[in-house]
């Protein structure tokens, strides 16, 4: 199997690609593809009837599908699952963050005691897209003793759940957000959970509950959510993705009292290399042994 790393040819990721066995070729000649260092408007110039195999580099594909990039005939690859514990950390850091005041706490200028303090503990934690995400925050949510309810794709049971419910259920979220004090969004971004936090859902969330996105900002009503928080409808939303993104300079969520904003780095950059190249490694040793890889990408699902 010869596989070509590039537009930006990472050692990192060549190295894995050697370690699992494969040959590293240029890209006119390879078989296999693992994208780095550009976006789809790219990917025509590295395209070739030959080529079998592409590796994304992140875990949502929605640019690829929007520039049409992708093409039948060629197996893709995302790296869906590769940072699901980097961004389950940043969730946990976020939810806590929240639950404990941190964002008013470090804004403040003067010595002054919140007036209500939460705690996670014993609390009910919803997560909306229990993948590998979702997952990973169950395992560290443990200690808190949490009661966890979850929506995933197929309503197969999750570990550590004491709900589970299929995204198809009409009944599933409105059910979910009623009974959470805490909502991670941690779902694929799609035509069909387009704007699927939104004013109708934020009114059934209790008011003093917190939403937490690290999926995608496309998924959270972000005019309905300012006029949420504004009203004190909900205790609070911690954001590390918005819709736009970048949030633009001055916008209300940055600085509001009820709002807290990373700049989508759930999953920092000295993080990222490392992780795509295990995966890397995982998929070229899969694909060189006959194995299913890991990943796979449904274009008609649109992850």
């Amino acid at each position: 199997m010869r596989v070509h790393v590039g537009p930006e040819p990472a050692a990192e990721l060549q190295d894995a690609v050697l370690a699992a066995g494969a040959e590293l070729a240029p890209a006119a000649e390879a078989t296999g593809l693992v994208w780095f260092g550009a976006g789809p408007e790219r990917f025509a110039e590295y395209d070739h009837p030959g080529l079998e195999w592409v590796q994304l580099p992140a875990a949502g594909i929605e640019p690829w599908l929007a520039a049409g990039a992708l093409r039948e005939g060629i197996t893709v690859t995302s790296a869906a699952g590769s940072y699901a514990e980097t961004v389950a950390e940043h969730a946990l850091g976020l939810m806590l963050a929240g639950a404990r005041g941190l964002h008013q706490a470090a804004r403040a200028e003067r010595w002054d005691r919140p007036e209500r303090a939460r705690t996670l503990f014993g609390t009910t934690v919803g997560i909306v897209g229990a993948g590998g995400i979702g997952r990973a925050l169950i395992g560290l949510l443990r200690p808190f003793g949490v009661r966890v309810l979850a929506i995933n794709r197929s309503g197969r049971p999750v570990d550590g759940a004491e709900r589970t419910w299929p995204a198809e259920d009409p009944d599933a979220l409105g059910t979910l957000l009623e009974r959470s004090d805490h909502v991670v969004v941690a779902a694929p971004a799609t035509a069909a959970t387009a704007a699927l936090i939104d004013a109708a859902a934020l009114a059934r969330m209790k008011d003093d509950a917190w939403l937490i996105n690290v999926a995608r900002g496309s998924l959270v009503d972000t005019g309905a959510l300012v006029e949420a928080l504004d009203a004190g409808r909900i205790g609070g939303a911690a954001l590390d993705v918005t819709d736009p993104e970048p949030l633009p300079d001055g916008h209300p969520l940055f600085g509001h009292p009820r709002a807290l904003i990373t700049p989508h780095s759930a999953n920092p950059k000295p993080l990222l290399l490392p992780a795509l190249a295990r995966r890397v490694r995982d998929n070229v040793r899969r694909r060189l042994a006959g194995e299913p890889l890991i990943g796979v990408v449904d274009l008609e699902a649109g992850y």
